[in-house]
């Protein structure tokens, strides 16, 4: 996240919510952060700077939820960008049960935009996406339930040589996409495009425009990855550029 808030041009501030053990290929071990550390990191935050946007990714278990969500309830005017991290890649579950509940709860009414993947959507959902269409009802149906507007990434659907992304923000709806890079790891793409997206907002750009500027930077970081040791990791310096983003009104 600090190292994307840097390459999209703003100075980013971190909260840690839990420390793991894991690399590019799989999550070895988490370890939770207690409520009254993560209250104490966020106090130190607001008293000294004043952020101009926020992002939520992994919070795992209940203590978390409730901190965040009880100091963003005095920062209601800040855009809060959440990524709803359940899973990781390797499928190692990100996101404890109860804390899941507490952030529908607490958490999803606060955002300015949540960012599911297909998988997590289906989760928040109880149902399946299979296509565009399945995108397109089910940020329909996430925002009306929650209030905030909704990205579905479809980087899951199988088959599609094009990523494509619905924005939905309660009245208009958006598609985004770029082409697919082949043979590329994608291991902390959703990190780094919710986190793209925030700073993008932090610069005082639209919604849309964010979510644009951001898809194409995350596909930028993705052509440009290379090889460290075994693994493929991404290029925040994009040297290596893919094809425009596209936006369009669907």
């Amino acid at each position: 996240d600090l190292k994307t808030f840097a390459a999209v041009g703003v100075h980013g501030a971190s909260v840690i919510t839990c420390v793991t053990a894991q690399n590019p290929k799989t999550v070895l071990a988490i370890y939770p952060v207690p409520g009254a550390f993560i209250r104490q990191q966020m106090t130190a935050v607001f008293s000294a700077l004043k952020p101009r946007a926020i992002k939520i990714g992994m919070l795992y278990h209940l203590e978390a939820v409730e901190a965040v969500a009880e100091t963003l309830s005095h920062y209601r005017t800040i855009p809060l960008v959440l990524d709803p991290v359940m899973f990781a890649t390797s499928g190692r579950r990100l996101l404890q049960a109860d804390a899941a509940r507490a952030i529908k709860a607490r958490l999803f009414g606060l955002a300015a935009l949540i960012t599911p993947n297909i998988p997590e959507a289906e989760v928040l959902l109880g149902q399946a996406i299979s296509n565009v269409t399945g995108m397109r009802r089910a940020a329909k149906r996430l925002s009306g339930r929650y209030g905030s507007a909704i990205l579905i990434k479809g980087g899951h659907l199988p088959g599609r040589f094009r990523a494509l992304d619905i924005l939905f923000d309660g009245k208009t709806e958006w598609l985004f996409e770029t082409p697919v890079a082949q043979c590329s790891s994608t291991h902390g793409t959703g990190c780094v495009y919710s986190s793209a997206i925030a700073a993008q907002l932090a610069l005082g750009n639209s919604l849309s425009i964010s979510v644009r500027n951001a898809k194409e930077f995350t596909a930028n970081a993705i052509f440009g990855s290379h090889r460290i040791g075994r693994h493929s990791v991404l290029d925040f310096q994009c040297r290596k550029k893919a094809p425009r983003a596209r936006l369009k009104f669907c």
